[in-house]
């Protein structure tokens, strides 16, 4: 797995694949504080930046890769 889990913190590293998608939609749905650590990211499932997008998690660090930061922007609510 590409992503470490604890109660306050999601690590996602190097590849994020499909397979991760649901584990973290339901990590993100229970622990509604925590946040995601993704210096470590290099790439994300299509999958995997809908639950993101949709979930809306806190990041406490966001991605390296410039095309992963465009993609997690959030729109002024």
């Amino acid at each position: 797995m590409s992503i470490a889990y604890n109660k306050t913190k999601a690590v996602l590293q190097g590849h994020v694949t499909v397979e991760d998608a649901e584990p973290l939609a339901e990590w993100v749905r229970k622990h509604p504080k925590g946040a995601l650590e993704m210096a470590a990211c290099d790439s994300l499932h299509a999958a995997v930046v809908q639950v993101l997008l949709a979930l809306r998690p806190k990041l406490a660090s966001p991605p390296d890769n410039p095309w992963l930061v465009a993609a997690m922007a959030r729109p002024a609510d």
